[in-house]
């Protein structure tokens, strides 16, 4: 699709929504008429940046969001709008920090070595009330809920609703299933070129959170929405295939453990660069305060948080940060469902792009029940206690900042920074609980 006014008129669309995703994975769109489509394709549509999380002030230029026709989707359930992701541009130059734009430099770099990166994601959200304090479903009180056919099918009109429209999308859903957690629910899709998964991550997003309003419900991707039940994590499949996609880089037999498992030596030193970045990682795939009572929390009411506090890599184990479930890819189960869908996929490839350039070696593998044995692992880097500690590991990690482009990194900083002082200075009930009578 290269004609936008030409997809209006075969399709019988009115409106589009021009789409971009801010530093904060906020999704800020302009509605507008098809009449005016091929105007806002040649030259964008005008947004004050300041006006969203962004690193701007009033006194910049309009940014101007420049539509990416072939990223454009018809809405399933409201087929006289589509939406369509783009690229944000200021004085006629790409907006260094925008996160779509941050991708597909690094989309590029890759293909500078010859190499084009495929993922998947596992985006996991729960169905809350309205008000967003409770789990709709009353009924949905299993200890161990993962599975529960009975409590899938109670919500079947939301999930049945968002799976039909994959499979007319043609994104090829494959399974659905209410998770680990009371009221959570995973849906999964095959797997594509990373630009490609981020702007359908971006869209699942969006219409998750619509089907559910539709249905009387509210969904969030908030990682720890419900304190003591399993949080949303957004695990990313990961491989790399040669320029044509299709060559697997990844698949081989490189001497020693990653050989053992599948990886070639390629394939190995991508994941050495995940593991050598690790710390600096969470910052861009935990970005928010609320982050790190997933991937620190105690043990859930079902037996386990299914998410990392350590830096180790496995096989087929899913206790680790990394697992290889099988020849020729590899699992990073750090990231979740607040993640940004473009700076997941951004800085994956920044820190694989790390680890073949430097040639990385991923460390120990490490074939043991992380949450029973955890204890006897030694010399492997804990991941961050909160955001801050996160922050000044991706401020002092000076190659994966240049990797993720400088002008990005110090705006992400800088604005993440503020986030965690506005939280400090946030007084709680828990303080005047807890220091009242002190």
């Amino acid at each position: 699709m290269t004609d936008l006014a030409a997809f209006a008129r075969e399709k019988g669309v009115k409106y589009f929504m021009i789409s971009y995703t801010d530093l904060f994975g906020g999704q800020r769109a302009k509605l507008v008429p098809a009449q005016a489509i091929a105007d806002m394709q040649k030259d964008g549509a005008g947004f004050a940046g300041f006006a969203t999380w962004l690193d701007l002030t009033p006194a910049h230029p309009d940014m101007l969001a420049v539509p990416d026709p072939s990223s454009v989707i018809q809405l399933p359930w409201k087929p006289d709008v589509a939406w369509v992701a783009a690229d944000c541009v200021m004085d006629g130059a790409e907006l260094e920090q925008a996160p779509r734009n941050v991708l597909r430099r690094l989309i590029a770099e890759a293909a500078k070595e010859g190499l084009r990166v495929k993922t998947g994601i596992e985006p996991e959200f729960f169905l809350l009330t309205p008000e967003g304090d409770k789990i709709s479903d009353e009924a949905d009180t299993a200890a161990k809920p993962c599975y529960d056919q009975q409590a899938v099918m109670r919500r079947y009109d939301v999930i049945a609703e968002i799976c039909d429209y994959m499979l007319d999308l043609g994104w090829g859903p494959y399974q659905n299933d209410h998770e680990d957690a009371n009221g959570q629910f995973e849906m999964n899709w095959e797997y594509d070129d990373a630009l490609i998964t981020a702007d359908r991550h971006s869209f699942f997003k969006f219409m998750v959170r619509s089907v559910a309003e539709k249905h009387g419900l509210r969904a969030t991707f908030m990682p720890k929405p419900i304190e003591g039940l399993t949080g949303n994590g957004c695990h990313a499949h990961i491989s790399v295939w040669d320029l044509d996609g299709k060559t697997n880089a990844f698949a081989g037999s490189a001497p020693g453990p990653v050989g053992e498992v599948g990886l070639s030596e390629r394939g190995g030193h991508f994941l050495g660069g995940i593991m050598k970045h690790a710390e600096a990682l969470a910052a861009i795939t935990n970005p928010t305060v609320n982050s790190y009572k997933r991937i620190n929390a105690p043990r859930t009411i079902s037996g386990a948080t299914w998410a990392p506090n350590t830096v180790t890599w496995t096989g087929n184990n899913r206790t680790h940060m990394v697992r290889v479930p099988g020849p020729g890819r590899f699992e990073l189960r750090l990231p979740d469902g607040a993640v940004n869908p473009y700076l997941l996929q951004a800085v994956i490839i920044a820190a694989g792009l790390s680890g073949i350039r430097s040639k990385a070696d991923p460390g120990k593998r490490w074939d043991i029940d992380m949450y029973a044995e955890g204890h006897t692992v030694t010399g492997a880097p804990k991941l961050p206690l909160n955001l801050l500690d996160a922050i000044r590991g991706f401020d002092a990690d000076d190659e994966l900042k240049a990797m993720m482009g400088t002008g990005f990194s110090a705006s992400y900083i800088k604005l993440k920074q503020r986030e965690w002082n506005s939280f400090v200075s946030h007084f709680t009930a828990w303080e005047r609980e807890h220091t009242l009578d002190i």
